[in-house]
């Protein structure tokens, strides 16, 4: 398909109450830039397009016009299953995201069987003056490096993150947040001993408190440190 077709194909798609609701969710996003496709059917789209393989130009022609052309775009990128491919093509969309929704859904599985070369770009994102590349890091960190793969050398590395962007400092709280119920012992130290900034730190307390995997014995003891 050409791009032509495919943002045609896109506007298709379209769902006018959709676009309202989601448009109030990204107030960095400018609502023109919207057009309004529901994630599973975006999703869909993209296997049929990358099954196709007719999607070469598409990926190429950046930056985007739409926000549903970028998330398209991460959809893709979600179906490559060799790991350097999958992050040359992670590190050519990067600069052009703009939104935390874009940032956040794009985790392909491939990147997880490659534990030890990812984690090297990990650090290369988090040392971005990008907004969404370090949060994307961050959210490599909390999704793939929390369970088995999991180091307290971890913990610090985002502890030392100091950053003005709420979106951010907001990924920074969900990360310790799940890493309280994930690895306890390890992160609860950096809420007793408060070494994250302290609005990250009341944020983490929030989010933990808020979350039905951590117990209620728990989040007695968080709330103390707020």
């Amino acid at each position: 398909m050409t791009n032509a077709e495919i943002r045609e194909k896109l506007f298709s798609l379209a769902d006018e109450d959709y676009k309202a609701f989601h448009s109030k969710l990204m107030p960095t996003v400018d609502g023109n830039k919207i057009i309004g496709v529901r994630t599973p059917v975006l999703r869909s789209f993209a296997k049929e397009l990358f099954k196709s393989a007719d999607y070469r130009d598409f990926i190429c022609d950046l930056p985007h016009r739409y926000y549903e052309e970028d998330n398209l775009h991460g959809f893709l990128i979600e179906s490559i299953k060799d790991f350097d491919e999958c992050v040359a093509e992670i590190n050519r969309l990067l600069p052009y995201i703009d939104n935390w929704a874009t940032c956040d859904m794009l985790r392909p599985k491939c990147l997880k069987k490659e534990p030890e070369k990812l984690i090297g770009h990990i650090h290369g994102w988090l040392k971005s003056n990008r907004t969404y590349t370090v949060r994307y890091g961050i959210g490599c960190l909390l999704s793939f490096y929390l369970d088995e793969n999991f180091s307290e050398e971890h913990l610090q590395t985002v502890a030392e993150i100091k950053s003005d962007e709420y979106y951010v400092n907001m990924m920074i709280a969900w990360y310790f947040a799940t890493a309280l119920s994930k690895q306890y012992d390890s992160t609860v130290r950096y809420i007793e001993q408060r070494r994250l900034t302290e609005w990250v730190h009341k944020k983490t307390i929030q989010k933990a408190v808020e979350s039905y995997r951590i117990s209620d014995e728990v989040k007695a003891y968080l709330k103390t440190f707020k």
